[in-house]
Order: structure tokens, then sequence, then C-alpha cells
């Protein structure tokens, strides 16, 4: 019976891997270059765009993904990251943490999401 059971489990395995082997590549003319380098290149952005970047506290909210944010026929590719940001406000006081987004496309954030409001 253990054996049975064994050999269903190396057919699973066998005819999964090459399932899980074909997943897609994004096309690099499309959607650029993988950002790698994403959190460098997010807090050159950030500093940017907040009045504190300094006292910023993120949280990342797991890899880049390929994505199109454009609209109405138009396309927006790149790698869209998402995180949560506390920072200081003009007042000095921290603003609690807010979710966010980027896209990224060829080493820089094309466009900004601000999921929060």
């Amino acid at each position: 019976m253990k054996a049975l059971a064994f050999l269903a489990g190396i057919l699973f395995i066998s005819t999964a891997a090459p399932v899980l082997a074909q997943t897609a590549t994004p096309d690099a003319s499309r959607y650029g270059p993988y950002p790698t380098n994403y959190k460098e290149i997010v807090m050159k952005w950030l500093n940017t765009q907040l009045v504190d970047a300094g006292s910023a506290r993120i949280e990342w909210n797991g890899d880049p993904k390929p994505a199109d944010l454009g609209k109405n026929g138009e396309h927006l590719y790149g790698y869209v990251v998402y995180f949560k940001v506390n920072a200081r406000n003009r007042f000095g006081a921290y603003t609690g943490m807010q979710n966010h987004g980027a896209l990224i496309r060829n080493g820089e954030v094309v466009k900004g999401l601000r999921l929060g409001y």
C-alpha cells in the first residue's frame, strides 16, 4: 500500500513539474527589465514625494509584479509594487500606515498609486 501511495506521489510530481516550470516570463520590451532594486527605486521616488522622507517607515507587501495600469485603451506597462508608509507630515506628527503603490519601468517610478485615500 505504501508503494502504491509512493508511486502515485511520483506520478503527480512528474506531471505537475512541467506545468510549474512553464510560468511565462514577462516581455521585457513591454514591461521593461525586472526591477531587482525596486526598494531603492521607490525610496528615491519617495524622497521627492514626502515632506520628511527621512522619517518614513515602510512595509513592503511582496515583490513587483507585471501590470498594465493604463486606462481607456491606453497602455501603461511596468512592474507594480505595493507598500505601506508611515511618515511625518508638515506638523511633525506621524500619519499612520497608509497603503501606496508604484509602477516601475526602466528603473524609475512612472506612476504612483495612493491606495489609502
